[in-house]
């Protein structure tokens, strides 16, 4: 894809409260751009943002829109949206009319990732948990921007700002955002189909990613997990071509994976040199392999391989990804992001080997009806690990309902013999019936407004 120029002096973002344009509207308020913006609802976020300076507003009409774009010279204004603000946004569709400049918001990412030294980190998953990682290990060692797609619970944020030209970004396949990436080292964690609604197939998808990798600077890195088999697609490319693994032999590899006083352990391989009874503060086996790539990213970018363990183990996670809410001799409450059914898997499959023997419940969202259709008999397989499956309603997010695809139409798909379908208003009476250890939420809809009122309830159950 061809890089972008960028000259203004004012920025509004159409939907400045989501996770990533808040991000971008930081980093340019920062570099003294004048940067407002709207959104639907007042948020945790959008407050921020106006506790910075940015003016926010919540009203989607032509009227409450800011005097300074009016009188700004239209050449000196720039719109960013995201594929999640409708077409028919009556303040998008003026800007249209009026023929103003309008950038996705993957677009203005790129043009950042032209500008400083970017690592990208790609994939159907474990994406915002690896860059997060990077981030906390380069923030803890030599400095970085970065942009993630979740909020790290170190720094409490989804962006980091700093005054290096260093920056790590995450790599969205949404909508091909990924393709506007030109990082100097780029990662691929994953290549499970998703967004058929988008690629239409697999192999499309495929494409995608390797179109994203070779985008990598030619005096770059690209790493990409042993086990996708794409290493060999890639060697034409003037990028050093680099492999990890958890399973076997690669250019950056963890071995000798075991739990240690509840914590996962393992020695580490690289050209850069052996680390021995390396601890990450997340557990399940798919995060010793996030690690394991992010420390083969940190590495190259100039971390010293004797910095990576002290700084590893203080990594908190991520908000929503495997997010330890309680943990008692009694009760245990678990929050996460899983929306596909291999991310449902790894982290049902993690709870299994962190807390054996203990009778697991687990509340889903469906994401997507698109997504429910695809992926039908995954989330009916990854659900019956479960000892009970609570299921709810398919949250639609972008998307309008497709006929008889709901979620009895997904119920009745898991083979369990107790499993319940409720409302989530419902959820508490039905919680109070059953008897169980570790209670899980899982999706990526509004679940996580469920959070903190389910880790009150915990909290109260175990007295």
């Amino acid at each position: 894809m061809e890089k972008r120029k960028l000259t203004c002096d004012v920025m509004y973002f159409i939907g400045i409260g989501g996770i990533g344009m808040s991000a971008l509207a930081r980093y340019f308020h920062r570099k003294g751009v004048q940067v407002m913006g709207y959104d639907r609802t007042s948020t945790a976020l959008t407050t921020e943002l106006e506790l910075e300076g940015i003016s926010v507003q919540y009203e989607d009409t032509v009227m409450s829109l800011p005097q300074l774009l009016h009188s700004t010279p239209k050449e000196k204004v720039l719109i960013i949206r995201t594929p999640a603000v409708p077409i028919d946004s009556s303040q998008l569709q003026y800007f249209l009319q009026h023929e103003f400049k309008i950038w996705k918001r993957s677009e203005l990412l790129g043009y950042i990732t032209q500008l400083d030294e970017t690592i990208a980190i790609g994939g159907t998953h474990g994406k915002t948990t690896t860059s997060t990682l990077v981030a906390h290990i380069l923030h803890s060692t030599i400095g970085c921007n970065a942009f993630l797609g979740g909020i790290s619970s170190n720094f409490k944020s989804n962006v980091l700002l700093s005054d290096t030209s260093r920056t790590v970004v995450e790599a969205d396949e949404f909508d091909r955002s990924f393709l506007t990436l030109f990082p100097k080292i780029s990662a691929l964690t994953s290549m499970d189909p998703d967004h058929l609604d988008i690629y239409g197939n697999e192999e499309s998808i495929r494409e995608g990613f390797l179109l994203f990798l070779k985008q990598t600077n030619a005096d770059g890195s690209i790493v990409v997990k042993k086990e996708l088999n794409i290493h060999e697609h890639l060697k034409a490319e003037r990028a050093a071509v680099l492999t990890y693994s958890i399973l076997s032999e690669a250019d950056y590899s963890g071995s000798n994976i075991r739990i240690e006083d509840g914590e996962y352990v393992f020695d580490f391989n690289s050209p850069f040199g052996e680390l021995s009874n390396v601890r990450v503060g997340l557990p399940g086996r798919h995060n010793v392999e996030n690690a394991v790539v992010a420390m083969a990213c940190s590495l190259l970018a100039g971390v010293e391989i004797n910095d990576l363990p002290a700084v590893l183990a203080s990594f908190k996670g991520v908000a929503r990804r495997f997010d330890v809410r309680l943990k008692s001799e009694s009760a245990v409450y678990i929050d996460d992001y899983a929306h596909h059914p291999t991310e449902l898997s790894a982290c049902i499959r993690s709870v299994r080997e962190l807390f054996p023997n203990k009778k697991i419940v687990g509340i889903f969202q469906p994401h997507l009806f698109s997504r429910t259709r695809d992926f039908a008999e995954g989330f009916a397989e990854s659900l019956a690990l479960l000892d009970i499956p609570i299921l709810l309603p398919i949250y639609p997010a972008r998307e309008i309902p497709l006929e008889g695809i709901d979620s009895q139409w997904l119920f009745d798909k898991i083979q369990k013999d107790e499993k319940y379908l409720v409302e989530k208003d419902a959820i508490f009476t039905l919680l109070n019936k059953l008897q169980f250890d570790v209670l899980l939420t899982l999706g990526a809809g509004d679940i996580d407004t469920l959070v903190s009122p389910l880790e009150v309830y915990m909290k109260e159950r175990v007295k």
